[in-house]
């Protein structure tokens, strides 16, 4: 199992390969962190979706990926 991340509006969009939408990836200036927020917290993710999240997550914090941004002028 595979989680697709897309770049929307100052997030990520984080979808399983069936298409399902996860969630978003957004990062919270309060607590200088990124964070992963569900789309419906009543359906668990897989333990593979967890995992792959997980380590976009990381991948984020250590500055490895980033989020691209978005100008709407």
């Amino acid at each position: 199992m595979m989680v697709l991340f897309f770049p929307a509006q100052q997030a990520l969009d984080c979808l399983s390969d069936s298409g399902r939408i996860l969630g978003k990836i957004e990062f919270d200036g309060v607590s200088d962190t990124y964070v992963f927020a569900p789309q419906d917290a009543s359906v668990p993710l897989t333990d593979a979706e967890a995992s792959s999240i997980a380590a976009k997550l990381a991948n984020l914090s250590a500055g490895h990926a980033s989020i691209a941004m978005q100008d709407d002028d």
